[in-house]
């Protein structure tokens, strides 16, 4: 019976404790969370180094029309944009009801957003509509490094990386819109930073631009100035203060970007706090 004892308890010890389990659960989570990241990233220490300004890259079609992080993080990249487009219907409807149509034949759009796969799936169906775009970065800290290389792959010429100098951040729309035999002839702005800039340095070009669209309330403030001094020569459009965006984007993203951004910055969860929110509009 001893004997028989000391084997059950032998088979028993096989299993992890209490304290095992846990150090377990530690070390598959932290395994996780490295496969994810490396996934993500696809780079190492060198390429962090060097400013996507000083790489050769190409594209599989042999393109170089475009300045990004790394061009090897295209195919994650290109799984983040199918996933956002499940989720984004109608403008995939759009798509697939007038890119035969080709409606956008002719337009020639230089853009200014932030560079996420939601605005990448934006990108490709004024692609797909027939427009021709080059596109650049609002802000220097939000560009999902993996999408802009899947942009650059598809043909896109995108200048945009996560962490830019205030230095790169001009160079990156003075190539979207300073090119050789291509002229915008369209704006679609977040900012109205691309707008000033297009305004100051190229005023023959700012004069023939069909339309403008902008989409913050500080691009759509900086218009209204332009305007206001008789220096707005063509038409722009406030999508800010559009039904859609306040009844769409103002209350389902920017709301829950907010309570997002809250919680990856403090690292606390909501359940059980008193919150007071001071504001303005539908958020």
């Amino acid at each position: 019976q001893q004997i028989q004892f000391a084997d059950d308890m032998q088979e028993f010890t096989k299993f992890p404790t209490k304290t095992g389990r846990r150090s377990l659960s530690r070390s598959i989570s932290q395994s996780s969370t490295d496969s994810y990241s490396s996934a993500a990233s696809y780079t190492d220490s060198s390429d962090d180094e060097v400013s996507p300004r000083e790489k050769q890259q190409t594209n599989s079609k042999g393109s170089s029309n475009f300045c990004v992080k790394n061009i090897k993080q295209a195919e994650f990249g290109r799984r983040e944009i199918e996933i956002a487009e499940q989720d984004m219907s109608a403008l995939i409807s759009l798509r697939k009801r007038a890119q035969g149509e080709k409606p956008l034949a002719g337009a020639k759009i230089v853009g200014c957003t932030h560079i996420t796969a939601q605005t990448a799936v934006l990108i490709e169906t004024l692609c797909a509509l027939g427009a021709q775009c080059r596109w650049s970065a609002c802000n220097i800290y939000s560009t999902q490094n993996e999408v802009a290389a899947a942009l650059a792959e598809a043909g896109v010429a995108v200048f945009a990386w996560k962490g830019e100098s205030e230095d790169d951040f001009w160079w990156c729309i003075d190539r979207c819109v300073n090119i050789d035999g291509w002229q915008a002839n369209m704006i679609l702005d977040d900012g109205g930073d691309l707008t000033h800039w297009v305004y100051k340095k190229y005023p023959s070009v700012f004069k023939k631009i069909r339309g403008i669209v902008e989409e913050s309330v500080t691009g759509v403030h900086r218009l209204y100035q332009l305007s206001k001094a008789g220096k707005l020569c063509v038409p722009a459009m406030n999508v800010n203060d559009s039904v859609t965006k306040q009844k769409f984007d103002n209350l389902y993203c920017c709301r829950e970007s907010i309570l997002d951004g809250l919680k990856r910055t403090t690292d606390v969860m909501f359940g059980g706090k008193q919150v007071v929110v001071c504001g303005y509009g539908e958020v």
